[in-house]
C-alpha cells in the first residue's frame, strides 16, 4: 500500500497534480475537500460538528483503504507547521498506513501567492470545490492564512525519507506528477 501525502497552502495545485497522479499510476485520489465539500451543506467546516464529521469521515476512509487491496492512496492536506496539532494528525495519518505495511510519501507543493490567486479562480478548481466559489471570500481566506500560518516547510524541517519538496509556480501539474511518479517509483 501507498500513501501518498501532497500537502501546501490553498490552491498550490494539490488536487490538481493529484488527479494527474492518479491518472498515470492508478493511485487513488481523496483530495480534502470531498469531506469538506460532503459535511458543508449541513455545518460549516469551521464548526465543531464540521470538523469532527470531516475528521470522521477522512479517519474511517483511511482505515478501510489501508486494509484493501488498492495499490494506494493520494491524500491533500493543508498543513500549518507550527501548529503541533497538524504534526499530530499527519503523523497520526500515516500510522495508520505503515502499521499495516505500506509506505508514506510525502510531497510539498510551494507557489508564488499571485499564482495561487490565479488558481484560486481557475474553473477547474471551482468547479471542484463549491465551497471556494465564492471568490472573494476564498482570496481572503488564502491571505489570512498565510498570515496567520506557516504553510510550507523550512529547510531540513520535514525528516521523512520519502519526501520531496517542489516549486509548482511555473509548472503544469502534468509537469509535477510525472517529477513525483519518477522520484518514487509509482
Amino acid at each position: 500500500m501507498k500513501f501518498v501525502l501532497i500537502f501546501g497552502p490553498q490552491a498550490v495545485g494539490k488536487m490538481t497534480v493529484g488527479q494527474e497522479l492518479a491518472k498515470i499510476t492508478g493511485l487513488k485520489l481523496f483530495h480534502n475537500h470531498m469531506t469538506i465539500d460532503l459535511v458543508n451543506p449541513f455545518f460549516d467546516y469551521g464548526t465543531k460538528e464540521g470538523k469532527r464529521l470531516v475528521s470522521l469521515f477522512r479517519q474511517e476512509i483511511f482505515e478501510e483503504v489501508s486494509k484493501s487491496s488498492l495499490y494506494g492512496l493520494i491524500f491533500t492536506y493543508v498543513w500549518a507547521f507550527d501548529l503541533q496539532s497538524d504534526w499530530d494528525y499527519v503523523d497520526k495519518v500515516c500510522r495508520i498506513f505503515e502499521s499495516r505495511g505500506g509506505t508514506v510519501y510525502f510531497v510539498e507543493l510551494e507557489a508564488d501567492l499571485d499564482e495561487r490567486l490565479d488558481r484560486n479562480k481557475s474553473s477547474h478548481r471551482l468547479e471542484h470545490k463549491p465551497t471556494k466559489r465564492n471568490i472573494k471570500w476564498s482570496e481572503k481566506d488564502i491571505k489570512e492564512t498565510m498570515e496567520k500560518y506557516r504553510l510550507n516547510s523550512l529547510e531540513s524541517e520535514i525528516k521523512k525519507e520519502e519526501y520531496i519538496k517542489i516549486n509548482n509556480t511555473n509548472l503544469r501539474a502534468e509537469e509535477v506528477a510525472k517529477i513525483i511518479k519518477e522520484k518514487f517509483y509509482l
